[in-house]
């Protein structure tokens, strides 16, 4: 049940944030700004909502926690690097698009690792 709840919540944040920013246009910049390889920006929301959707959905399962999982790694992995600037050359996360869009700081790493324990719990 639990294992459910987390896929299914994982899922249903995933598909907002990929929504989030395609309605976001200055989404690639921010993207940009935080490091990311400039042929990943197209993809990046696309894979969100495939991958929430399939949570959402079951289908796949575990595949879609699983890759989840690892896209979490990767975000996370950004947020660090972005972290070891100087809070003045911080640029915004945008992960959810404008919603979200405010200097990067510990808390967003703090954010992501609890996603990561819901990617985890998705997988049970």
């Amino acid at each position: 049940m639990i294992g459910a709840v987390a896929r299914v919540g994982l899922g249903v944040l995933l598909l907002a944030s990929g929504a989030l920013k395609l309605r976001d246009r200055s989404w690639p910049a921010a993207a940009a700004a935080m490091g990311a390889p400039r042929w990943s920006v197209p993809f990046v929301a696309p894979v969100e909502i495939v991958l929430g959707a399939g949570l959402a959905a079951g289908v796949g399962d575990p595949w879609p926690a699983w890759l989840a999982l690892g896209l979490l790694a990767v975000f996370s992995a950004a947020l660090a690097a972005v972290l070891r600037r100087p809070p003045a050359q911080r640029p915004a996360c945008a992960c959810f698009g404008r919603w979200s869009a405010q200097p990067v700081g510990p808390g967003a790493l703090v954010r992501n690792g609890v996603l990561v324990l819901v990617a985890v719990m998705a997988l049970f």
